[in-house]
């Protein structure tokens, strides 16, 4: 009874350390960005491109960057749902899920997904060496398609094997087509998806290595696919690496930006899984 007692006792020590070590952890980080940032947040960084000297301490802000930021993160995950959606609704209502090949390719894209993405970053740049396209927002969506696609896919994957069987045994016992029933199916995951949506868009908007050499930068706005673009984490990483403390500050404040964006997103997302959710079965 004591060692049962003892067990317990650690075992509920080491889970409070270990949150205790997370919330900390998390509280440093944005206490850091907040402290660091907030003093150079202005007006002007958030409506303005950098100005003549932006980056030795003059004028300016990185209104290129979070445009940029948007386009290729938005656009990705577009691309990537447009794919991944009708991969997951293969694996689970095509093939049984039980079989070698479903397993086989859940295993693929598990390994897709933990392959860095600098990975992604350099498998872009060959298509677009391939293709004689140069570094550009095009360049940049595209891998960071390809970077998202394995985090859609096996999310969306986790979220529809949540739905009971019998749902998708009752529409197909009707008379109905498996796209027919995977349309129930998919209206049943709604928040499963705006979730799936969140970490795809989360994980391209912060990502940095997949657009070094495929998007490369620009002081400008895009205003068409084939133009460089800059993104918020590839302005940070130039800005940190000036030795001008103006500038390391807006290097911050930018950080601030991207934090903010995350946090925008995350609130929406669960906004929309609040709202869906009363409409799920069970």
């Amino acid at each position: 009874m004591i060692k049962r007692k003892i067990e317990e006792y650690f075992f509920k020590t080491l889970m409070i350390l270990a949150t205790i070590i997370v919330v900390g952890s998390f509280f440093l980080i944005v206490g850091t960005i907040f402290s660091k940032g907030l003093p150079y947040m202005t007006l002007d960084m958030v409506t303005k491109v950098p100005g003549g000297g932006f980056y030795i301490g003059k004028e300016g802000g990185v209104l290129n960057a979070i445009i940029g930021s948007l386009y290729i993160a938005g656009g990705a995950t577009v691309l990537g749902l447009i794919i991944s959606i009708p991969v997951a609704i293969y694996i689970n209502m095509y093939l049984n899920n039980k079989n070698f090949i479903s397993n086989l390719l859940r295993t693929v894209f598990d390994v897709l997904f933990g392959i860095p993405s600098i990975v992604y970053g350099a498998f872009g740049f060959l298509i677009m060496v391939y293709f004689g396209l140069r570094a550009s927002l095009l360049g940049g969506t595209i891998a960071v398609t390809l970077l998202i696609i394995p985090v859609l896919v096996r999310t969306l994957d986790e979220v529809i094997r949540t739905v009971p069987g019998e749902l998708r045994d009752a529409a197909l016992s009707l008379g109905a087509t498996r796209w027919e029933a995977a349309k129930v199916v998919l209206r049943q995951i709604r928040p499963g998806i705006y979730t799936a949506i969140l970490l795809a868009f989360g994980r391209g908007i912060g990502d940095v290595a997949s657009v070094l050499f495929t998007a490369g930068f620009s002081d400008n706005i895009p205003t068409s696919l084939h133009e460089p673009a800059a993104t918020l984490p590839l302005a940070i990483f130039f800005q940190l690496g000036s030795p001008i403390a103006e500038v390391q500050g807006r290097a911050y404040a930018s950080a601030l930006i991207l934090t903010i964006v995350v946090l925008i997103i995350t609130l929406l997302s669960e906004l929309l899984i609040k709202k869906f959710s009363k409409h799920k079965i069970g």
